[in-house]
């Protein structure tokens, strides 16, 4: 093989996280793959692979390498596209991460939208509940719902979200409709550690600074899910973030209180590591997804 090629093949098995399961994705019997990483670390001088009788895993220098590896491999893949004509035709295999709630609501029909009009594509979509670091965890695109610090990443704002609270028509009609952040002391509440701190709400006090409100509560789940169930149950109020609620809202299962009490928005941005450099099934994703999201009510 040439360089290129064991070089293909090194990354094959950095994402498959074992030699056979590569093999079988390339199409390549299992001592192939065998020699030509050990030709890759013998040309480098390093070991790019941990080998263990159960597991494969990259070494510091592998995750160097497969960074700088994909990025290679990748602008190749755009010089002969361009060169052929065809640079507006995406290919090849796409990471991206999201929150879990917010990827299976918006970030996978979008995706597989996406695969549906680019046949070259292949794509992983991994949501987890925290701040993946995409350089080394490996992904192309994530979806952020933060305010963004200075970094490297480039992005793309797409909407925004509310922090809200909810409650049930039912359980509103019983104790009666909050006026104020103070009256929610005199409620119940269904609290939710995923969006925030659990055990008291904050909202913006009059003249500045903040009003913390400790809710009576007697369900407390690390589930906004579970949490949005249990207000429609008539269980007591949540507060979540507006897109979490937007269908039950709209169908009146629940509805929103203290809404002149919200705190600012938070932004929700598409962010990549490779900025204008990033190559097409990047930058074809990264203006697809912007476009479908953007033009979502739901997030304005």
């Amino acid at each position: 093989m040439d360089r290129l090629e064991t070089m293909r093949v090194f990354i094959a098995v950095a994402e498959a996280a074992g030699f056979a399961r590569a093999a079988r994705t390339l199409g390549l019997s299992a001592p192939a793959v065998t020699r030509a990483v050990a030709a890759v670390e013998e040309r480098l001088g390093v070991r790019l692979f941990q080998r263990n009788t159960r597991q494969v895993r990259l070494t510091e220098a592998g995750e160097r390498f497969l960074k700088d590896a994909k990025r290679i491999l990748g602008e190749l893949e755009d010089a002969e596209a361009s060169a052929a004509g065809s640079h507006g035709d995406p290919r090849g295999a796409l990471a991206v991460t999201a929150s879990v709630m917010f990827g299976r609501m918006f970030v996978a029909p979008v995706l597989m939208d996406f695969l549906d009009s680019h046949a070259g594509v292949t794509a992983r979509l991994v949501l987890l509940d925290r701040v993946v670091n995409l350089i080394e965890e490996g992904f192309d695109v994530a979806v952020r719902i933060a305010h963004l610090e200075d970094s490297s990443l480039s992005a793309q704002r797409i909407g925004v979200v509310r922090r809200v609270v909810v409650a049930s028509p039912h359980y509103l009609a019983r104790h009666g409709t909050p006026q104020l952040p103070a009256d929610l002391r005199r409620h119940r509440a269904v609290l939710s550690s995923q969006v925030g701190a659990a055990e008291s709400w904050s909202f913006p006090a009059a003249g500045g600074g903040t009003d913390v409100i400790d809710v009576p509560s007697q369900l407390v789940a690390n589930s906004a899910e579970v949490a949005i169930q249990a207000a429609i149950a008539g269980r007591g109020l949540t507060r979540v973030l507006s897109y979490m609620v937007a269908p039950a809202v709209r169908g009146g299962q629940l509805r929103v209180v203290l809404d002149q009490y919200e705190p600012p928005s938070i932004p929700i941005h598409l962010v990549h590591a490779e900025g204008r450099h990033a190559n097409a099934k990047i930058r074809a994703f990264v203006d697809f997804a912007a476009a479908r999201l953007r033009a979502d009510a739901v997030l304005q």
